[in-house]
C-alpha cells in the first residue's frame, strides 16, 4: 500500500517549489472556457479546488459569483490575492486540502477544478470531497490532461526518468471519461465531456524547458533528483519530444496538448 500521507507531504513541497503562478499564467485561458462551459451564474456560490494563483477562481469571479478557491501552497495563494486585488475582484483564497475540503456539505453551486486535483494521491477521496461539498443538482467542473496529450506524454517520459511512487493511479485518468465514470458513479446524473486544445507557446524547445525546469515544481524536482548523466538524458528525451509536437515551423515552440473539459451534474 503506498504511504499517501508520505506521499502528500512531497507533493506539496514539489509545488511549492518553482514558481507555478509563473507557469499556470500561460494558461489562464482554460479557466475561462470552463466557467463558460459550467454556464456559471451570477450570485452562484463556486469553489474552486487546488486553486493555484486563482486562475479559474479569478474567472468565476470575473462572473459576478461569490467565489472561494483552496490549495495547500500558500505562496500561491497570495500570488492569487495579488491578481485579485490588482483587477478589484472579491475572491477569497485560503488553505485547504483536496482530499478534505473545509466546507460542510453542499456548500457550493459549482465546484471547479483546473489541471489540480487530478494530481491528488487519493483520487477516491478527492471524488468524494468535490461530491459533498456540491449542493444536489449542481455542477463539477474540472480540466483535465488526458494520458495521450502532450501534458501526459511529458508526464510520462519524466516518470522512465524519475518513476513515480508505487501503487498510485496515475494523474492523467481524470481525463478520461471511463475513470471519471468509475470515481463519481451514481452521485452523478449527468456527464459531458469535451477533448479541447490548450498550446505550449513558447520562444523554442530549449526555452520552454529551461523555463519548466525553473519554475515548474515536478520538472525542477525531477532534475534535482538526477546526477548529471540522468539530467542530460532526460533533457534530451523531453526536447525530443517537444520537437516532434511543435507546429510552427521554426525556431519557435507551438505545441498543442490535449485536455478533457468536464462538466458533471450531482444528483
Amino acid at each position: 500500500m503506498a504511504d499517501l500521507a508520505a506521499i502528500k507531504q512531497r507533493q506539496q513541497a514539489t509545488w511549492s517549489s518553482g514558481d507555478f503562478a509563473a507557469v499556470a499564467t500561460g494558461f489562464t485561458i482554460v479557466g475561462e472556457l470552463l466557467c463558460e462551459a459550467v454556464d456559471l451564474r451570477p450570485g452562484w456560490r463556486v469553489l474552486d479546488v487546488a486553486t493555484g494563483s486563482g486562475n479559474t477562481a479569478l474567472a468565476a469571479a470575473r462572473r459576478f459569483c461569490e467565489v472561494t478557491g483552496v490549495d495547500y501552497v500558500p505562496a500561491l495563494l497570495e500570488r492569487g490575492r495579488e491578481r485579485a486585488a490588482a483587477e478589484r475582484l472579491s475572491v477569497e483564497l485560503r488553505e485547504g486540502d483536496a482530499e478534505a475540503i473545509p466546507f460542510g456539505d453542499g456548500s457550493f453551486d459549482a465546484v471547479l477544478s483546473t489541471f489540480g486535483t487530478m494530481f491528488a494521491p487519493d483520487q477516491g477521496q478527492v471524488a468524494r470531497e468535490l461530491l459533498r461539498v456540491c449542493r444536489p443538482g449542481g455542477i463539477i467542473g474540472m480540466a483535465n490532461w488526458t494520458p495521450g496529450g502532450l501534458a501526459g506524454q511529458i508526464f510520462r517520459v519524466t516518470a522512465r526518468h524519475v518513476p513515480p511512487p508505487p501503487g498510485l493511479e496515475p494523474p492523467v485518468t481524470w481525463g478520461t471519461e471511463a475513470r471519471l465514470r468509475e470515481l463519481f458513479g451514481d452521485a452523478i446524473r449527468a456527464l459531458h465531456v469535451t477533448p479541447r486544445i490548450a498550446t505550449f507557446r513558447y520562444r523554442s524547445p530549449e526555452d520552454w524547458l529551461e523555463f519548466f525546469r525553473s519554475y515548474y515544481g515536478p520538472t525542477l524536482k525531477a532534475f534535482e533528483a538526477l546526477d548529471t548523466t540522468g539530467q542530460e538524458a532526460l533533457a534530451h528525451d523531453l526536447l525530443e519530444l517537444m520537437r516532434r509536437h511543435n507546429r510552427s515551423g521554426g525556431e519557435e515552440l507551438i505545441a498543442p496538448s490535449e485536455y478533457l473539459e468536464v462538466v458533471a451534474t450531482t444528483a
